[in-house]
């Protein structure tokens, strides 16, 4: 497959996995009567990524998310010559994912992408939770390493075939789970810088740490899943 068309896969699969999860933050968490909350939200990420898995993971490996293609060539399963290419088509389609949704939201009287957030990531007063910048920094790395951990478990050669989407998407929805509350959950620097451009306040500020932590705990993951790869002498 030649990368015009990797990088085409993966632009197209992050812009939906933005319209989706952020998406569903946006327009349908607090909806009056039946907005679907952080289990709606939550599940919605882990959709995102099994659709696309199934979509395009046989083109491009659908990683969506640059802290996923770092983790991916920290293990060894990636070549550092895509690494640049991958991550940008990955930005360059959360933002227009990002901007689809920022289209549809502004046509409800009275909506500000900054004054509502914009389902941007954050720490401090802008965690969900108000847990601090430490508390931030930890989760993003641990919820990353562990949902590489997952990618990388479910996509090696010695686990069952064809369940990996599947695996994936459940793992993502379960991290929502856990760290909507702390961060809003990036785990994903694209997903994160795509919302804090419309937002355009303090999440730019912040988003520093939802590029340094999910890369952090990504690259890790490959570290310590190489080990396990690795063939045992006698």
């Amino acid at each position: 497959m030649s990368l015009i068309k990797k990088i085409s896969a993966e632009f197209i699969g992050t812009l939906w996995l933005v319209l989706g999860g952020c998406g569903s933050a946006v327009l349908a968490a607090t909806f009056p009567d039946v907005g679907i909350g952080l289990l709606g939200v939550s599940l919605a990420f882990g959709l995102t990524v099994l659709t696309m898995a199934f979509a395009i993971g046989h083109i491009s490996g659908c990683h969506l998310n640059p802290a996923v293609s770092f983790g991916l060539w920290s293990s060894g399963r990636f070549s550092t010559a895509e690494l640049g290419p991958y991550i940008a088509a990955q930005v360059a389609g959360g933002i227009a994912g990002a901007a689809i949704l920022y289209l549809i939201a502004s046509g409800q009287a009275g909506f500000d992408a900054t004054t509502s957030g914009f389902a941007s990531n954050g720490y401090g007063e802008h965690s969900p939770g108000g847990y601090n910048l430490i508390a931030a920094l930890v989760t993003e790395i641990a919820m990353t390493f562990m949902f590489l951990i997952i990618i990388l478990g479910a996509t090696d050669k010695r686990a069952p075939q064809g369940f990996a989407p599947i695996a994936i998407g459940l793992g993502l929805t379960l991290i929502h789970l856990i760290s909507i509350p702390v961060t809003n959950t990036s785990v994903n620097p694209a997903r994160s810088t795509a919302v804090a451009i419309f937002q355009g306040d303090w999440a730019i500020s912040q988003l520093w740490l939802f590029w340094i932590a999910p890369i952090i705990g990504a690259i890790f993951a490959g570290i310590v899943y190489r080990w396990f790869e690795a063939e045992e002498s006698v």
